[in-house]
């Protein structure tokens, strides 16, 4: 990943009692000597306000298992891996009871000390050892701190197109705990029974979904569920807490390249955390693997990577793309002087520009499955290794330092694209209130009457970031993975 741009710059005059100019710099917790605390509530309002936003679009790429097939048919090491046998979560447990407190205690400390604002476990959620046998799978998903009421069934995804065998069929309703605002409805699932046999590299694919399937829903305490009040997770830190997909978002995304500034008006934004659950589950990946348990240690290593992807998506590192710290300040400064259009402008436009990326890759890699259309640019780009070998190997380090650094590095330019070449009625149109105004559009359909200069430009756009989507997600396998001497 090359330097992110610091976005903004510098800027003159714009907050009153400061006639020097201040250079907006990278990084969570500098503070300007000079801050004042005037200007913060109206840019916290703004940076609140587009949270909403986020809320709605807390998917980062819809179906991660589309990409995820793609980036590890090309690794030998996964697509070419003896299959594995079934087990059942319980049978997983009750096996390893007291090496999993060990680790989920030693997972706790790593948390608290290395994952900033991390909120700790409640002592009573503790993994205990020898405890009774008809709760195990109770205290576990507890101590994890997931929605309890996932099935977690043993399934596979199944691609676009294909059937499951009757008797074999998984009813979507079983796969995800969300009645809203999910794609699951339009998969197909199949049954899997402990014991049989299953391809490695369809394990971890099927399972690279599930964090949006509702494993994240419902955690904070005010989102009025039981286990909400009981995580300790304190209240939403952004979003509409009302609303049922939009409590996933803090887990999903990591905005952690921001101008000082807007961490001084908006410190809520430090409160994301997908570097604790991709620790998490990769450290129960790793305990799995190691102990003779390869089909949840697959599982679980596809649980991480769903994190690790999300922070590819420039939407998900960067609070506005295409809003300058500049700009932000100069559109607060109108709203404080009563001229609220341009803050509007600026939060529908973000919210919509998400949204439309999201729907134009989803729409084009279904029908590409469809079509069995495998040389499609965007399928081809997740297969594409040759920028592999110029990452670094994976650390605890990576989702911040270099996976949402690049994203973040890439949103001005993909604002950018989806304002040149996606039609303005979707993307620049305060009015328009994208899958609300249209709830069954298909912007994979609508660029298709664009001009094959547009339609060109913005899948050279994807086809770069579901490279790094790609490139990513080999590394994090790789990591887990016996090392060669």
């Amino acid at each position: 990943a090359g330097p992110s741009p610091i976005r903004g710059g510098r800027w003159h005059g714009l907050l009153r009692g400061h006639s020097n100019p201040f250079h907006a710099t990278r990084g969570a917790g500098r503070q300007h000597p000079r801050s004042s605390a005037r200007w913060r509530p109206a840019l916290r309002w703004l940076i609140a306000a587009a949270a909403f936003g986020w809320a709605g679009a807390a998917l980062a790429w819809s179906e991660h298992t589309y990409g995820t097939w793609q980036a590890l048919a090309v690794m030998p090491a996964i697509r070419d891996a003896a299959p594995v046998k079934v087990e059942s979560l319980d049978a997983f447990l009750a096996a390893e009871d007291t090496g999993l407190a060990a680790l989920l205690a030693r997972d706790e400390q790593w948390e608290r000390t290395h994952v900033p604002t991390y909120p700790p476990r409640p002592a009573a959620l503790a993994y205990e050892a020898g405890g009774p046998a008809a709760t195990r799978r109770q205290r576990f998903l507890a101590a994890l701190r997931i929605n309890p009421n996932c099935e977690l069934p043993l399934y596979l995804q199944l691609r676009p197109g294909m059937q499951p065998p009757a008797g074999q069929v998984v009813p979507w309703t079983e796969v995800t705990t969300l009645r809203h605002e999910t794609t699951a409805r339009d998969q197909s699932f199949v049954r899997l029974r402990e014991g049989e046999s299953v391809r490695v590299l369809g394990v971890i694919a099927s399972a690279s979904g599930e964090p949006d399937d509702g494993l994240d829903i419902g955690l904070w305490d005010d989102n009025g569920t039981p286990w909400g009040r009981r995580d300790g997770f304190g209240h939403q830190p952004f979003g509409d807490a009302a609303l049922e997909f939009a409590s996933q978002a803090p887990f999903h995304m990591g905005f952690y390249h921001e101008a000082w500034i807007v961490y001084e008006a908006a410190s809520f934004l430090r409160r994301t955390y997908p570097e604790y659950r991709i620790h998490l589950y990769r450290s129960l990946a790793a305990f799995a693997l190691a102990n003779g348990h390869p089909y949840w240690g697959w599982r679980f290593a596809g649980w991480a990577l769903h994190y690790e992807q999300d922070l590819t998506q420039p939407y998900h590192a960067t609070v506005l793309p295409g809003v300058s710290v500049a700009r932000m300040l100069w559109i607060n400064t109108l709203d404080i002087l009563g001229m609220h259009g341009a803050k509007e402008r600026a939060i529908r436009f973000v919210s919509n520009r998400h949204l439309a990326l999201e729907n134009y890759q989803y729409h084009r890699m279904r029908n590409d499955y469809l079509q069995h259309d495998m040389d499609d640019p965007l399928l081809a780009a997740l297969r594409d290794t040759s920028r592999d070998a110029l990452q670094l190997r994976y650390t605890d380090n990576t989702p911040r330092q270099i996976v949402s650094l690049q994203a973040h590095a890439w949103a001005d330019r993909t604002d950018a694209a989806l304002v040149r070449d996606m039609p303005a009625r979707y993307i620049s149109d305060p009015d328009y209130v994208f899958e609300q105004t249209e709830p069954d559009i298909d912007m994979a359909a609508v660029m298709q009457q664009a001009t094959p200069e547009r339609q060109a430009d913005l899948a050279h756009l994807l086809a770069e970031l579901l490279q790094h989507f790609g490139t990513h997600t080999r590394v994090f396998i790789a990591s887990l993975l016996p090392q060669s001497h």
